[in-house]
């Protein structure tokens, strides 16, 4: 279904709501580079166990923005959040009365960051899957670079320069060539090689308005805005280079020291970073993910 967001923008939502007596809702937050659908085996397993699941594609991926992969006009990373929450109310209103629990990976998991300090009333908990906490020296070079060859070469063309380095980093600390970061299956990786709607290079526009986003995360102000009753699991792979066993425990750390109550951590040995795409170790994060949405509770929610 399309959804019209605050500012009249048409976002592509994609359902699994074909539920009977549904137990709660799972709305997920896809990666950089990547589109809802991808996301099909693990949200047919959570109708099995009895959860309605929404996706949206987020700006500049998939059939939200087919025609311009990796551009949107405006803040990007902010823009996307305010989408995010117009998803939330929206299903949270249609199935009233069940929880709802927000699911982000990788570049979702960062905009499920700054969602719990922002809008944490439209959830229930949330799992914050592939991520870290990044570093702030490295974020504020992003944020610089990204800017100053925007001004130059255009705001929406390909950030090739930054998208080297980022993509380029993680290559280098798995070692086994191009893509290989993404998971242990080499088969799923090809996969997102010849997939167009993964395989391309998002824009100055969007690289600066997530380095933007990821710049606010853990300030004080917003910091001191973070529920401390709710339920949070950070969920990657132990070998992920986008975060892995230290990106995870910074985070964790972090949510420790701002006083939030239930805030669990499980990293999977021998995981990279899409470990939904990773047949040896599907089964075992599906099961904490599971665990840890059957504890949640629904709260009265605005």
């Amino acid at each position: 279904m399309l959804l019209n967001s605050y500012d009249g923008k048409q976002i592509f939502i994609r359902e699994w709501t074909d539920v009977s007596d549904p137990v709660g809702v799972v709305q997920i937050a896809h990666g950089m580079n990547e589109y809802a659908a991808r996301y099909d085996k693990f949200a047919r397993r959570l109708n099995e166990l009895g959860y309605a699941v929404v996706a949206d594609d987020h700006r500049g991926h998939g059939d939200t923005d087919p025609d311009t992969l990796g551009y949107a006009e405006g803040d990007m990373f902010g823009d996307t959040l305010k989408d995010m929450a117009a998803v939330a109310k929206y299903y949270g209103e249609k199935f009233s009365g069940i929880k709802y629990i927000l699911f982000g990976f990788s570049y979702g998991s960062f905009l499920t960051q700054a969602f719990i300090e922002r809008y944490a009333h439209y959830i229930d908990g949330a799992v914050i899957a592939g991520s870290s906490r990044q570093n702030g020296g490295a974020v504020a070079f992003g944020k610089m670079l990204s800017g100053l060859i925007g001004a130059i070469k255009g705001k929406d063309a390909p950030a090739e320069f930054v998208n080297g380095i980022v993509f380029g980093g993680y290559d280098k600390k798995i070692g086994e060539g191009e893509f290989q970061w993404l998971s242990t299956n080499a088969e799923s990786n090809e996969k997102y090689r010849e997939d167009p709607y993964c395989n391309f290079v998002c824009s100055y526009n969007f690289y600066a308005s997530f380095f933007k986003g990821l710049s606010g995360l853990y300030k004080k102000a917003n910091a001191q805005k973070l529920e401390q009753d709710l339920p949070v699991l950070l969920l990657s792979g132990a070998e992920d280079p986008v975060g892995g066993a230290k990106g995870v425990g910074r985070l964790y750390d972090f949510y420790q020291k701002q006083g939030m109550k239930k805030v669990k951590k499980y990293l999977i040995e021998g995981s990279r970073h899409e470990f939904l795409n990773e047949p040896n170790h599907f089964e075992e994060a599906f099961g904490q993910i599971a665990a840890f949405l059957k504890e949640i509770v629904p709260r009265v929610r605005k």
